[in-house]
C-alpha cells in the first residue's frame, strides 16, 4: 500500500509536464506564425512600393518624352504636313490665346497666351487630364507625327500632353514690366504611368534658337 501511494505523485507530476510542454509548444507556434506574417507582410509592401516606384519613373519619362515633342513642334516638325514651327517666329504672337487655340485647335491647338493681372496661368488654368475631342492640351505627336506606344506591358496608359504658353522675354537693360519683342516658352507636359492614375507634371522653359 505504501509503494502505490508514492507512485502516484509522480505520474501526476509527469502529466502535468507532459500538459507545461504542450502550451509551450503552442505558444512558439504563435510566436513564429506571427514572425512569418510579419515577414510576409513586409515582402508585400516592398514589392508594392517598388511597383509604385516603377509605375511613378515610367509616368516621368513620358513626361519627359512630351517635353522633347514640345520643343520638336517648336523647333522644327519633321512632318511638313503637321509642322506648325513657322508659329514660333521670335516676334509671333499668332495663335496664342487665353483660350490655347481652341478657336482653331487644327492649327493653334495648346498655344496659350500670358495670364495677365490676377488670373491664374495657362498651366494652372487648363484640365491636363482631359483627353476629351473638346481638351485644349496637345496629343503627343499631334503636330510632329511621332508615335508613342500606350497600354501594353509596362507602357503608359495613356498619351503623355503638353500646353506652351508665350513669355515674353526682355533682354538686358529692358524694362521688365514691359512686353518686349521677342518671346520664350514655358511648356508644361503630364505623363502617366502603367495606371492612369500615376501622373507625373514637368514643366520647362524654352528659347527657340537665334534669338
Amino acid at each position: 500500500m505504501t509503494a502505490h501511494k508514492l507512485d502516484r505523485p509522480c505520474c501526476v507530476l509527469k502529466a502535468r509536464q507532459r500538459g507545461a510542454a504542450l502550451i509551450v509548444s503552442l505558444l512558439m507556434l504563435i510566436v513564429v506564425m506571427m514572425l512569418g506574417m510579419s515577414a510576409a507582410q513586409t515582402a508585400l509592401q516592398s514589392e508594392k512600393a517598388s511597383r509604385n516606384d516603377r509605375d511613378r519613373q515610367v509616368a516621368l519619362q513620358a513626361a519627359e518624352a512630351a517635353l522633347m515633342d514640345a520643343e520638336t513642334d517648336i523647333e522644327s516638325s519633321p512632318d511638313p504636313a503637321r509642322s506648325r514651327s513657322h508659329l514660333f517666329a521670335p516676334d509671333r504672337t499668332e495663335g496664342f490665346s487665353p483660350g490655347c487655340g481652341i478657336e482653331n485647335p487644327a492649327l493653334y491647338l495648346g498655344l496659350c497666351s500670358r495670364a495677365e493681372g490676377s488670373l491664374r496661368a495657362a498651366w494652372q488654368a487648363v484640365d491636363l487630364l482631359d483627353s476629351s475631342s473638346g481638351a485644349i492640351t496637345v496629343p503627343y505627336g499631334r503636330y510632329t507625327g511621332q508615335v508613342f506606344q500606350t497600354g501594353a506591358g509596362a507602357m503608359p496608359a495613356r498619351p503623355p500632353r503638353y500646353v506652351i504658353e508665350l513669355m515674353a522675354y526682355n533682354r538686358a537693360g529692358e524694362d521688365a514690366t514691359l512686353d518686349g519683342r521677342n518671346y520664350f516658352y514655358r511648356v508644361t507636359a503630364i505623363g502617366f504611368g502603367m495606371r492612369e492614375s500615376t501622373q507625373v507634371v514637368l514643366q520647362t522653359f524654352y528659347r527657340k534658337d537665334g534669338r
